[in-house]
């Protein structure tokens, strides 16, 4: 059967695929270990059994990951003599979960023994997250394999990349789109705040010395602020100190997210902003009335978001060991 579009459209099409990730796909394990997605689902579904903070833990470390040079596990490498100052060790990857590190350990050591030196830790990182999500309610997406894990791993870079709480929305969406992501995808994004919990640090701004007439946001729901002002009176010698993102169903994937961020139910500035801003409430107001909506968008852009800087081929290796690199790094 004839294409429908002419030769020299198709290889404009061809063109307008990033290269690297074009060479990804589903079944990139199928021979060379037969066994990844099993082993995979089993090591997750235990974890998060017993842990149920490991879902929105590796969500968070998949994110930052991506967000900062792309989706190679470069996160994951320890500092060391000879690289003292790794994206690990940054000061916004300090609070990133233990339970998200342990599962992608727990995952690797079960890889390596069925199919030694064949699953990168990057393609750990993006199908471990995709079955957590899917675990705790949220929706099925492809994960397209074949990432190669890192050559370096450097620190400087995650503060630049990141956005945080203390940002104004123009300063938001810049960090999104500069890594070719619409508005629509980054609250969509967002979404994932459904699950999961803040330390009081993050969001103590709000609640406590708001302003010179107000000691807290009058953004927020009354209820909320003085229920978080309780339970993070003890925050700054207690940095644990935490409190859910969502308090109607912090364990569910569901668009709940959304309806809290329209009731001022929501901890950071950063979230409760996306009501006030014209480009993100009708967004906002869709997810809030109809979660099939957001859980399309949500799996769109994670699929998009998860091939974003992948290494393939001699840009990369499979590491022996996620938390270092096969070789001390030419530069050290």
């Amino acid at each position: 059967m004839a294409s429908p579009f002419p030769l020299p459209i198709l290889f404009l099409l061809f063109l307008s695929i990033p290269f690297s990730s074009a060479k990804l796909n589903v079944d990139y394990y199928k021979k060379t270990c037969p066994d990844f997605n099993r082993i995979v689902t089993e090591q997750v579904f235990n974890k998060q059994s017993t842990s149920p903070t490991t879902a929105p833990g590796i969500l968070r470390l998949f994110f930052h990951d991506c967000i900062s040079g792309g989706c190679d596990a470069s996160l994951l490498v320890t500092s060391t003599a000879y690289n003292p100052h790794a994206e690990r060790d940054s000061e916004s990857n300090l609070s990133l979960s233990g339970d998200a590190f342990d599962i992608i350990q727990k995952i690797k050591n079960a890889l390596e023994l069925a199919c030694p030196g064949v699953v990168s830790c990057s393609d750990i990182i993006a199908q471990a997250t995709r079955d957590l999500v899917k675990m705790v309610g949220g929706p099925y997406y492809n994960v397209r394999l074949g990432r190669k894990d890192s050559l370096i791993s450097d620190g400087s870079r995650i503060e630049s990349n990141l956005p945080n709480q203390y940002m104004n929305m123009d300063q938001i969406i810049e960090k999104f789109t500069s890594k070719g992501l619409t508005i629509k995808e980054m609250v969509a994004l967002t979404g994932a705040h459904t699950i999961g919990f803040t330390h009081c640090k993050e969001f103590s701004n709000r609640i406590f010395n708001f302003s010179k007439t107000t000691e807290v946001d009058p953004t927020m729901h009354p209820k909320l602020a003085a229920g978080l002002r309780k339970i993070c009176q003890n925050y700054t010698h207690d940095p644990t100190m935490a409190a859910f993102n969502d308090v109607r169903s912090p364990g569910k994937f569901d668009n709940a997210f959304f309806q809290n961020v329209l009731k001022g139910v929501v901890l950071m500035s950063s979230d409760a902003i996306l009501a006030s801003d014209p480009r993100t409430r009708p967004i906002v107001e869709l997810y809030a009335k109809d979660e099939q909506a957001f859980f399309h968008d949500f799996a769109k852009a994670m699929e998009k978001l998860s091939v974003h800087g992948v290494k393939t081929g001699k840009k990369g290796e499979v590491r022996s060991r996620c938390d270092q690199f096969n070789h001390i790094p030419a530069s050290a």
